[in-house]
């Protein structure tokens, strides 16, 4: 098969198209043939060699796909409610830039009616990740206020458009006045450029000196002590990347005083049972949301896999809003 191969750790140039062996499914698994491949930011992260993949998952960059289940575990499949033939999106901890990929059965979420492949494959790696760190640890309740870091990424547009449908009320920062405005488009409350605005006084301002329930921040590093200063009473901080830096020093007392929690997590080395009680959540709470046509995916461009390069350099420039798709 095609697959997306990495000459040495590096720029996006060691990226190129190559043949390599298809994979096998096995108990559990299902082979699904690629049709669009989404990009994540933990993809950049392997190819410069700052991420490593865990023990037994395909060296292949790509967290997620969509296409046809072509073969698998058929006892699995039938207890899914899913068979051979039938169109998926999934979520892998690897080998998703390939014309074909294994995944567990359990990871496996049948197409939304209405969505094209390139859109379902934008979804798994996001929704995933929001439902399980702003719902699940964070508790976003209907009523309460997100902060969003980063609102215009692909998390961004997920986390703003899941939060309104939950009833919650949504403040985002990005980087620009038109990111600003996507992300009103897509329904955010309030929009802050944190190249011009000091999100600490907006947000003051906004909530009438409360601050916010949730923070989801892709930011950490310095970051952190400002947040703390955004969280309302029993407010939760939770982190899903460190593109600001490891360290962070923040107001310990400021934390005992408001009953806060600091807390993040990274989904790629969770357990297959994990990851499939967050699926089963997306079927039931999301799925018919995107069948509806509530919550939409936000694709940015497509690329064919030849331009993974490309692909991989327009994430790096950061001026995409939403998501990057490969298509095979």
């Amino acid at each position: 098969m095609q697959a997306v191969l990495l000459r040495e750790f590096g720029a996006a140039d060691m990226l190129y198209l190559g043949e390599t062996s298809r994979p096998a499914a096995a108990a559990g698994e299902v082979l699904i043939r690629v049709a669009a491949s989404g990009i994540n930011r933990p993809d950049i992260l392997q190819r410069t060699g700052n991420y490593t993949q865990p023990a037994g998952v395909s060296h292949l960059l790509g967290l997620e796909v969509a296409g046809e289940i072509v073969d698998g575990d058929l006892v699995a499949l039938a207890e899914a409610g899913l068979a051979i033939g039938d169109r998926v999106c999934a979520l892998v901890a690897g080998g998703g830039y390939a014309q074909y990929c294994v995944a567990p059965v359990a990871q496996c979420l049948p197409i939304p009616a209405g969505l094209t492949d390139v859109e379902a494959a934008s979804l798994p790696e996001t929704f995933y990740t929001v439902w399980s760190n702003v719902f699940d640890r964070g508790a976003l309740q209907a009523g309460q206020t997100l902060l969003i870091q980063g609102g215009s990424s692909g998390i961004g547009v997920t986390a703003i458009q899941l939060a309104k449908a939950m009833g919650a009320r949504v403040i985002v920062t990005a980087g620009s006045e038109a990111k600003c405005q996507a992300c009103l488009d897509l329904g955010a409350d309030f929009a802050i450029n944190y190249r011009e605005q000091d999100f600490v006084v907006e947000v003051a301002a906004m909530t009438g000196g409360k601050g916010v329930d949730v923070i989801l921040d892709m930011v950490a590093g310095d970051y952190v002590q400002r947040e703390v200063q955004c969280l309302a009473e029993d407010g939760r901080l939770v982190i899903i990347a460190v593109q600001g830096g490891l360290n962070a020093e923040f107001n310990a007392g400021l934390v005992m005083r408001r009953r806060l929690t600091i807390t993040g997590s990274t989904l790629r080395p969770r357990s297959v049972a994990f990851k499939a009680a967050i699926a089963k959540s997306l079927q039931q709470h999301v799925w018919p949301l995107l069948a509806a046509g509530a919550v939409k995916p936000i694709v940015y461009q497509v690329f064919p896999a030849s331009q993974a390069m490309q692909a991989h350099a327009l994430m790096e420039s950061n001026q995409q809003i939403g998501k990057i798709v490969l298509t095979w």
